[in-house]
């Protein structure tokens, strides 16, 4: 079976509701439509070191996230908007997995190729494009591929205070956008199974 695995980047620690969460969740949901299973981590439950290494020492958490990474077919990175910006524990995992750029196989391609990536982003400001380019590129740089329309964001009202989890149901934009993220994403990580990339 594909496996997806959806790294959940809020700023806020379990058990505290999240907005990130709740989107992410509802990309595996949609992935599992297409015999997709995955599971989410809540990064910042996590004591992920800062750095740009596979493994930063003693207490550090990202060795056994990145096995689930390693592990999985589709990785999904979830990101609250702040300022503008993804949050700080976004660009982490980010500079964390710049290390699978000296990481290869024995055909000397990256550990990450062959995996697909897609982004999941809410927010009450706008920031959503910019943040969606930022993590596609770094993505796409480790090895990463990203399926056509491989994004799904909700953005709130500017200067209001509701949060995604705030609403009565999803919004059929975003909804549609999940779920064309799922089927892409699902479509790519089987061809990729069945047809790696070739090595170098």
């Amino acid at each position: 079976m594909v496996r997806a695995l959806a790294l959940s980047c809020t700023l806020k620690s379990s058990p505290a509701a999240s907005s990130t969460d709740k989107l992410a969740q509802e990309v595996l949901d949609a992935l599992a439509a297409h015999d997709v299973g995955g599971e989410l981590i809540r990064v910042v439950d996590h004591d992920v070191k800062p750095g740009v290494e596979a493994d930063m020492g003693d207490g550090d958490a990202w060795p056994r996230i990145r096995a689930n990474v390693l592990a999985a077919d589709i990785l999904i990175v979830a990101s609250p908007t702040w300022m503008g910006h993804m949050s700080s524990v976004a660009q982490r995992v980010l500079e964390r997995l710049d290390a699978e750029l000296s990481e290869t196989d024995a055909a000397g391609r990256p550990l990450v190729e062959g995996k697909v990536a897609i982004t999941a982003v809410v927010g009450n400001e706008d920031g959503a494009h910019k943040i969606t380019a930022d993590i596609y590129q770094a993505l796409a740089d480790v090895g990463f591929s990203i399926p056509s329309q491989g994004g799904t964001y909700w953005n709130g009202e500017a200067m209001h205070t509701v949060d995604y989890n705030d609403l009565d149901a999803v919004p059929d934009e975003v909804a549609s956008a999940t779920a064309t993220a799922a089927r892409n994403a699902a479509h790519l990580a089987k061809l990729l199974t069945a047809q790696p990339y070739p090595p170098e």
